[in-house]
């Protein structure tokens, strides 16, 4: 089922426990972020209102006891954009988002997709599909995806990744 993006803000808020998102894109191209990202490449300095929709809703999510947690995979050099999700993740670490780093630089693939996806409260599942150049094109709630599978990846890519926090971002 492909959710629109009320389907998919309903979908997002109701989760109980835990939220867990795999990114394995060295870039997205998402039209909200234009002109941040310009003006990041421009001076290098991001600086994230404390009214930031996001940051709201990871802090609200945390006062109600529901936790985000993230890993991106990554391969050095990093791209432009990464630089500047890396900026941004800063403030969602801040927020109380559990981001983590698993870096593949030098190493193979442990075993992870290549897709990205979200994981709510270890039961539902919703494919992120994007094109080449990072657009999204879709999201997908599986109707019957292998949970087990899900949670494997989900345990390896935590138990292999850096908190963010302690990530080299200058390695890059």
């Amino acid at each position: 089922m492909y959710l629109d993006g009320g389907q998919w803000a309903t979908l997002f808020d109701s989760f109980e426990r835990e939220a867990f998102r795999l990114e394995t894109l060295p870039a997205y191209s998402v039209e909200g972020e234009k002109e941040e990202y310009e003006e990041f490449l421009a001076t290098g300095k991001l600086d994230l209102p404390e009214d930031d929709p996001w940051l709201l809703k990871v802090r609200a999510f945390g006062d109600s006891g529901r936790q985000i947690r993230r890993v991106h995979t990554v391969t050095r050099p990093l791209s432009d954009y990464l630089r500047y999700e890396f900026a941004a993740y800063r403030y969602n670490v801040a927020a109380g988002e559990d981001v983590r780093i698993l870096d593949l630089t030098d190493r193979d693939n442990p075993g992870l997709p290549d897709q990205d996806f979200w994981m709510f409260d270890e039961s539902r599942v919703v494919a992120m599909n994007y094109r080449a150049d990072g657009t999204q094109i879709g999201r997908e709630l599986l109707e019957d995806p292998d949970l087990a599978l899900f949670r494997r990846w989900r345990e390896l890519a935590l138990s292999l990744a850096t908190p963010f926090t302690e990530y080299d971002t200058d390695r890059s």
